[in-house]
C-alpha cells in the first residue's frame, strides 16, 4: 500500500502527489465535509476507503473505483443515492452503520453487487422493519453477515476470538495437568508422613517410662537421654542399630540408673 499525504475538505482533496493510481488503501475520517469533492476516478488501484463521521449527507459524485473491495460510510447522515455505489462492482464489505436509512427500498440497489458478503446497517431505522433479516438475507442472496451475524444468528468470529478460543484450551490443559501434580505431590506427602522412624518409635518407649516417674527426679538423666535421641532424629538415615547402641551406652555410663528406677517404683508401691 502506498501511503499518501492526503485530506478531504470543503474544496476537496488536497493531493501533492501524482502517484493516485498507485494507492490502495485511503483512510480520511473525520474530515469534515458534506459531499464527495475531489475524490476522482484515478484512484484506479484503491481497494479500501474509509469515510467514517465525514458528514456526508449524500453519495452524489462518487468516482468510479473498479477495485473497491471495502467501504466505510458509517456514523454519516447518508438516507439514500446507494446507486451511486454501483461503480466499484467489486465491493465486498459495506458498513452503513450510524446513518438514516429507513426503509428497506432504500437498500435496493446492493442487489447490483454480485460480491456482496458482508453488510452492516446496525442503528438505522430500517433495522426496525419487521422481519428485517430475512427480508435483507433474501434481497442479497450473496451475503453472508449482516451486522455481524449470518442467517442463523451465528456471531462472526474474528481472528483475535479463535486466537482466545485456542489459548483458553491450552490454559485448561495446563490446568488439568497442575491438579495431576498436586495430587502427586500430595501422594509424596503422605507417603513420606505415613514412614515412622525407630529413632521416634524409641522416644516413645521413653516418654512411657518417664510418666511412672514423679516430677523433679530422674530429670538430668532424661534431659541427657532426649539430648542423644534428638541427635539421632537429626539425621533421617541413621539405622536403628546405631540408635539402639546409643541408649546401651547411655546405659553403661549410669549403671545404678535401672536400680535406682526399682527402688522408687518400690517405694511408690
Amino acid at each position: 500500500m502506498l501511503n499518501m499525504p492526503i485530506s478531504l475538505c470543503s474544496t476537496g482533496i488536497a493531493d501533492s502527489t501524482k502517484y493516485q493510481n498507485e494507492i490502495l488503501e485511503l483512510n480520511l475520517d473525520n474530515c469534515r465535509s458534506t459531499s464527495i469533492v475531489g475524490l476522482t476516478d484515478e484512484y484506479t488501484a484503491l481497494e479500501t476507503l474509509s469515510l467514517i463521521n465525514v458528514g456526508l449527507t449524500t453519495l452524489k459524485g462518487f468516482p468510479k473505483l473498479p477495485n473497491l473491495k471495502k467501504l466505510e460510510l458509517s456514523d454519516n447522515r447518508i438516507s439514500s443515492g446507494l446507486h451511486y455505489l454501483t461503480t466499484s462492482p467489486k465491493l465486498q464489505y459495506l458498513n452503513l452503520s450510524g446513518n438514516k436509512i429507513k426503509d428497506l427500498e432504500t437498500l435496493k440497489p446492493l442487489k447490483e453487487f454480485k460480491n456482496l458478503n458482508i453488510l452492516d446497517l446496525f442503528n438505522n431505522d430500517a433495522t426496525q422493519v419487521e422481519n428485517y433479516r430475512e427480508k435483507i438475507f433474501k434481497m442479497l442472496p450473496s451475503l453472508n453477515f449482516l451486522d455481524g451475524f449470518d442467517c442463523n444468528d451465528e456471531e462472526v468470529q474474528s481472528e483475535g476470538d479463535d486466537d482466545d478460543e485456542v489459548n483458553g484450551n491450552d490454559s485448561e490443559d495446563e490446568v488439568s495437568g497442575g491438579d495431576d501434580d498436586e495430587e502427586d505431590s500430595d501422594e509424596s506427602e503422605d507417603g513420606e508422613n505415613g514412614d515412622v522412624s525407630l529413632s521416634e518409635v524409641y522416644n516413645d518407649d521413653l516418654e512411657e517410662d518417664n510418666s511412672d516417674w514423679e516430677e523433679g527426679e530422674g530429670g538430668d538423666e532424661d534431659e541427657d537421654e532426649d539430648s542423644d535421641i534428638d541427635e539421632a532424629d537429626g539425621d533421617p538415615n541413621e539405622s536403628a542399630a546405631s540408635v539402639n547402641n546409643a541408649k546401651d551406652e547411655k546405659d553403661a555410663e549410669k549403671p545404678d540408673e535401672t536400680h535406682a528406677r526399682g527402688k522408687k517404683r518400690k517405694h511408690d508401691g
